[in-house]
């Protein structure tokens, strides 16, 4: 049985990795030494904080976790009032605790362009005058310097190889900004809410393509490619607005990013199986190296929002849930994210596969077989004939084999056995003569529960969840 949340990170320079936002808007949260020991517990290496208070500075000394750091959006104009500033800002926020505490980035405001505008014309000197105080103190390697965008940056989602940046501030402010991101070798961060998205585009886009799963997509007519989630869509989006200003080749970091556990009664989106649904899904997509169709197999790091629920934050009910944990440092939902092991360290995973469904119409299952073969991905070489698993050549069987692999692939993850209700997970080996089902899960000498179990169910759509809107049509023609 799976007890924890799990996230993997990477290091390398091939291999993307997954952090987390760590917010204090909390009447009731550990300590920050509590905090960094839980993150060590936990595998997680990378943080970004809000600010630069001095007791998580502090508390993170000697960890080895990377941190980013901000500059919240009432003190940008202070900050970047001149290069002295600047300078003195460096060496109280970032100096005085390296090189212990290790930080890895300034993030300078959040959303400025659409959030706080009034900061928009200094933002881009900011952020130079910051780096220009990392370069004086031979830090500029070290420590990158960047800012995040929500996605109402874009004008012209879809199809994403029309999408541009909003033409009040295209040239103004995103052309130097993108100059000053080139020219210092960092990185351009957009924070990604689906839900937001999704709530205000209910009538044509499904609960699916905003959960990674399973679904029909959509092709851009310009670039014949095939979008079968949000996510990329939206990346591949903002790949274009830059390429529109003649930016190609920049890394993207999604700064924050997340689904609410729990809401107010009118926010039906909003679930605990949507939250871990949607985590598992993203997480295994960045660590997969997925990249987008524009841009596939790309590594591109993230960070979720957030570590903890947040009971003091202002908003709906959503606002104060998007928490990976509660603040007693359980989990606030079950999910499995990589099939290495447990978070708490002290369970046990159980092997399980997924199968088609008895009794489902030939139509269907084969509809959903050339979808795991097809834009699913699934590896269907075993059900060529000559291969080991071509017989029993029926529909059914061929299904349940695409269906696992499809299953593996997806690292077991809550949704991915769905197939519009014709797949079912079985804890029993569903491997026949020389047609070997795999799973992630090594097996032991022990007896599996002979159970099965389906994943995936029917959303009913909820208004809005006060969070920043973007209105698109999703289908394009």
């Amino acid at each position: 049985m799976i007890v924890g949340f799990l996230i993997v990170f990477l290091a390398s320079s091939c291999s993307a990795f997954v952090g987390v936002n760590y917010g204090t808007d909390g009447d009731n949260l550990p300590t920050p030494q509590q905090v960094v020991d839980f993150l060590q517990r936990q595998q997680i290496s990378h943080v970004r904080i809000f600010d630069t208070d001095a007791g998580l500075l502090q508390a993170f000394a000697g960890s080895n976790i990377q941190v980013l750091v901000g500059i919240p959006n009432e003190e940008i104009l202070s900050v970047g009032k001149s290069n002295a500033s600047a300078v003195d800002w460096v060496k109280k926020n970032v100096m005085t605790y390296l090189p212990g505490t290790n930080i890895t980035g300034i993030v300078v405001g959040s959303q400025v362009l659409t959030d706080y505008s009034s900061a928009a014309a200094s933002l881009v000197s900011t952020m130079r005058y910051i780096h220009a105080a990392l370069v004086a103190a031979n830090l500029d390697d070290q420590v990158k310097v960047s800012t995040p965008h929500g996605t109402a940056v874009i004008q012209n989602w879809f199809p994403p190889s029309a999408a541009v940046f909003n033409q009040s501030y295209a040239e103004t402010v995103m052309r130097p900004m993108l100059d000053f991101l080139a020219d210092s070798s960092s990185y351009f961060m957009l924070n990604f809410y689906p839900l937001a998205i999704y709530a205000q585009n209910q009538q044509t886009m499904s609960i699916d393509f905003a959960l990674f799963r399973p679904n029909s997509g959509q092709i851009d007519s310009s670039t014949n490619l095939l979008y079968t989630n949000l996510f990329e869509t939206v990346i591949d989006g903002v790949y274009s607005a830059m390429a529109a200003l003649n930016f190609t080749g920049m890394p993207l970091v999604v700064s924050e990013t997340g689904w609410p556990s729990r809401g107010d009664p009118a926010e039906v989106a909003v679930s605990l199986d949507n939250a871990a649904t949607y985590a598992s899904n993203f997480v295994r997509h960045i660590l997969n190296n997925t990249g987008t169709p524009r841009r596939p197999g790309l590594a591109m790091n993230a960070y979720m929002y957030e570590l903890f629920n947040e009971d003091m934050r202002q908003g709906a009910t959503s606002e104060k849930n998007y928490g990976l944990f509660y603040p007693d440092q359980t989990p606030v939902y079950t999910v499995d994210l990589t099939g290495a092991s447990l978070a708490s360290g002290n369970g046990t995973r159980v092997p399980s596969w997924c199968i088609a469904k008895e009794g489902m119409s030939t139509s269907s299952l084969q509809a959903a077989l050339d979808y795991a073969c097809g834009q699913g991905r699934a590896d269907c070489s075993q059900l060529q004939p000559g291969q080991q698993c071509y017989f029993p050549d029926t529909v059914l069987d061929h299904a349940s084999y695409a269906f696992n692999k499809y299953y593996q692939k997806a690292m077991m993850a809550p949704g991915s056995c769905d197939f519009a209700g014709v797949a079912t997970v079985t804890f029993t080996d569903p491997s026949h003569g020389q047609c070997r089902f795999p799973t992630i899960v090594p097996q032991q000498n022990t007896t599996s529960p002979n159970v099965t179990r389906s994943f995936g169910q029917s959303f009913k759509i909820p208004p809005s969840t006060g969070l920043l809107f973007l209105s698109v049509a999703l289908f394009w023609s």
